[in-house]
């Protein structure tokens, strides 16, 4: 199949890539235009606007954005909905919200263009292993891409898991797990690192065992021993750990349908707690731990 691949970042280079090596056509746009032109030295057609790239495209044309999510994707899905036909397909690919899905299939619907959405998961690593795929949209639609996500994924990596905005919101939950799971693995390395074993235990060991039989053991940890091995006590990083959404509105959702998520919602506070030195919570803390206790507080830097 002949395949648009809107966004050439980590994700969508290495995408276009294995699509290339699946036996699939690839156009290829980007913002900037070095990146098409990289793709293309590699079998791709470079397409250096969207109405280039719809040009290139046999119908029904697939058009797959893999964007930041946002007001990037409003704008090319307004853009698009002008470009194309009745019956073609748009795929939303990104990190997206699901409700952002439903409005915007819904806009692509007044002119006939069908919509999948796409949870895609595999990081920097899917062009080797393949990505792991939770798909929405029409399954007449989902049936007639299959070709297409079986190049994509590994074996069984990829699901159909319902309409519009299904295959967003499993890959938002997905994410939540994730970030319980990446909570409780630091906080384990830290109880270890504080212990009188700290000085001598080998981190990139432990999580190698971990991996061999244990009930704790996952991708997760492969890539722990993989950091560990490299800086064996993470020296040379911060501990400032961003968020790209997905654990918001998992905890949102949480919220709004009463399920009670504290480990996923937890990990989340404390990946913002993570960009404060010196936080404010943590002073009142150590403040009334003073006052009703008498306990010893360290004074302040500036002081």
């Amino acid at each position: 199949m002949k395949i648009g691949m809107i966004g050439l970042g980590r994700m969508g280079m290495n995408m276009a890539r294995r699509l290339l090596q699946g036996g699939h056509e690839v156009v290829a746009y980007n913002r900037t235009p070095r990146k098409s032109e990289e793709i293309a030295g590699e079998g791709a057609a470079a397409a250096y606007s969207l109405s280039e790239l719809a040009e290139k495209l046999d119908a029904p044309r697939v058009a797959w954005m893999m964007l930041p999510a946002g007001p990037a994707v409003d704008d090319h899905v307004v853009r698009l909905r002008e470009i194309l036909s009745p019956g073609d397909i748009v795929i939303d690919g990104g990190n997206t919200y699901f409700k952002d899905d439903i409005r915007r299939a819904e806009l692509l619907a007044e002119k006939e263009v069908r919509f999948l959405d796409v949870g895609v998961s595999g990081g920097i690593w899917g062009l080797k292993v393949g990505y792991c795929m939770m798909i929405g949209g029409s399954e007449e639609t989902y049936r007639s891409l299959e070709p297409v996500f079986k190049a994509l994924a590994p074996k069984e990596g990829y699901l159909y898991c319902g309409p519009i905005g299904a295959g967003h919101f499993v890959k938002m939950v997905h994410n939540g797990i994730e970030y319980g799971m990446m909570q409780a693995y630091g906080e384990g390395f830290q109880i270890l690192e504080a212990s009188p074993y700290g000085a001598t235990l080998n981190y990139a060991e432990v999580s190698h065992l971990w991996n061999q039989g244990s009930v704790v053991r996952s991708w997760l940890l492969e890539l722990a021993e993989a950091a560990f091995s490299k800086d064996a006590k993470l020296t040379d990083i911060r501990g400032y750990v961003e968020d790209s959404g997905e654990g918001r509105w998992t905890a949102n959702q949480a919220i709004e349908t009463g399920v009670s998520a504290p480990v996923i919602t937890l990990s989340l506070m404390n990946r913002f707690r993570s960009r404060e030195k010196d936080s404010f919570s943590d002073r009142v803390l150590a403040a009334l731990r003073r006052e009703f206790g008498g306990h010893a507080v360290m004074t302040s830097e500036k002081k």
